[in-house]
């Protein structure tokens, strides 16, 4: 059994509400820890690797919580900015990209998205895949798994799908429609070959179909019995702007639509959530349903600055998430810490309730992540915990001034650059700048490949 000990931590941040602990030292055996505490190398296993923690800051491994892998392919394109067109006509040209994804392309964007997560700190990542165009056939979710083994990522599969056809008013082009059949059809299979509920789980799935806009209220209903039924968690679009048109067709607003249906509860989660009024903020805190806050597409989609204070009042269970690259051209959750920290102080003035500390946003994307995919042994490092999180070597100039307050560091301040180290169930799967185990070059040259079949180099090409 493999073992590590970090040994006399300039910091260690157990979880963002415990004290700090200095010059202390952590011992892993196996994915799980097994002590923390003062002069541990007596207690190390023969053949335990020691690594030097001086200048060392050890986190819990950040948890993401929504996000759109397949969008990496997207990034960084002129003829794709927000600014340029209305939400509809950005809709119009990005949808009839996806339905082009082939089988390969999921596969390649999902280490992408995987390897920049973990580059900064990311040790469990949950995706909604709701881009399913028939040409690329039903084995998505498998090759995402693929990816998430290649790359050693914790991942937890959220099978997404659309089923409402655009002629009654979704965004979804044909070629990325499924029948309601077809969704619960794969989304059992995919629970039955990959869904894992043990302690310390690598594979887990979600039932995730897109949003209550683009699928029959049938598809929610026969979302709900199977999760109920296979034991797994629920996630969906929820609070995105759609709660006007929900109420026109439905009669009521979307957190009343999906808990009618029993959409709902502990073992569900929506993400976004901007545009919910706090009577719905205080109906999800009721009733157990957590929250996914992404940050970053705000920038770019200029909608309402989430209201993150009224949800932590309320006592909402809040996760964060990156969202997709369409939206936010980046994979970096540690980057989103920061984001969701400041943009809530940028709105303070005009909120009834005080702006969450800086460690509670640490916390947020930490044991929030874990509660919102319902894990207990995630988030947090504690003794019989997973061996999940990242290290930062602060002997750094970049950290001066910073460096008697690690729990704050990462919302206050930010991190600028990729994290020094980064370890998933007591493995080692990125340190100094590099994959141990992967060439990361050859995996460039797989991936752009992959994109270039689907899209020009010139980014003047037609789309």
């Amino acid at each position: 059994m493999s073992a590590t000990l970090f040994k006399f931590c300039e910091a260690i941040v157990t979880s963002a509400s415990d004290p700090v602990l200095r010059g202390q030292d952590i011992l892993i055996e196996g994915g799980a820890i097994t002590a923390i505490g003062p002069n541990l190398a007596q207690r190390a296993p023969k053949g335990c690797s020691v690594i030097d923690g001086a200048g060392l800051f050890l986190y819990p491994g950040l948890v993401n919580t929504h996000h759109h892998f397949f969008q990496t392919f997207v990034r960084n394109r002129a003829e794709l900015d927000w600014t340029r067109f209305s939400v509809l006509e950005w809709l119009d040209r990005i949808y009839p990209i996806f339905s082009r994804l082939t089988e390969d392309c999921f596969y390649h964007s999902s280490v992408v998205a995987m390897a920049e997560l973990i580059k900064h700190g990311c040790t469990t990542a949950f995706d909604h895949q709701y881009c399913f165009p028939r040409h690329a056939g039903k084995r998505i979710i498998d090759r995402q798994f693929e990816a998430a083994e290649l790359l050693g990522m914790r991942f937890h599969a959220g099978r997404g799908g659309n089923t409402l056809p655009k002629s009654m008013g979704s965004t979804i082009p044909d070629e990325m429609l499924e029948t309601t059949d077809e969704f619960i059809g794969d989304c059992e299979r995919v629970i039955d070959a990959y869904h894992d509920a043990g302690r310390f789980s690598m594979r887990q799935v979600v039932v995730a179909p897109c949003q209550p806009v683009n699928c029959y209220r049938d598809t929610f209903v026969e979302s709900v019995r199977l999760a109920r039924d296979k034991g797994v968690f629920l996630h969906s679009h929820v609070g995105e702007g759609e709660s006007p048109v929900i109420a026109q067709v439905h009669g009521m607003r979307t957190v009343d639509y999906c808990e009618d249906i029993g959409f709902a509860g502990p073992d569900t989660f929506y993400a976004h959530g901007w545009e919910l009024s706090r009577a719905e903020l205080a109906k999800m805190a009721a009733s157990g349903t957590g929250l996914s806050h992404c940050p970053e597409p705000v920038y770019l989609v200029g909608a309402e600055v989430t209201d993150i204070p009224a949800m932590a009042a309320l006592g909402l269970r809040i996760g964060l998430g990156v969202d997709g690259a369409a939206s936010n051209d980046n994979s970096n959750l540690m980057h989103c810490v920061h984001s969701a920290y400041m943009l809530q102080c940028l709105v303070a003035s005009g909120r009834t309730d005080p702006v969450p500390t800086p460690a509670r946003f640490l916390s947020y994307a930490t044991e929030g992540g874990a509660s919102l995919l319902g894990r207990a042994d995630i988030g947090a490092l504690r003794p019989g915990m997973a061996a999940d999180l990242f290290a930062i070597d602060t002997r750094k100039l970049d950290y001066i001034g910073t460096r008697h307050d690690p729990v704050s560091l990462i919302a206050k301040v930010g991190i600028g650059s990729a994290v020094d180290l980064t370890m998933i169930n007591g493995r080692i799967v990125w340190a100094n700048g590099a994959f141990p185990h992967l060439d990361e070059a050859a995996l460039f040259l797989a991936a752009e490949a992959a994109l270039h079949k689907i899209l020009p180099r010139n980014i003047n090409g037609d789309l």
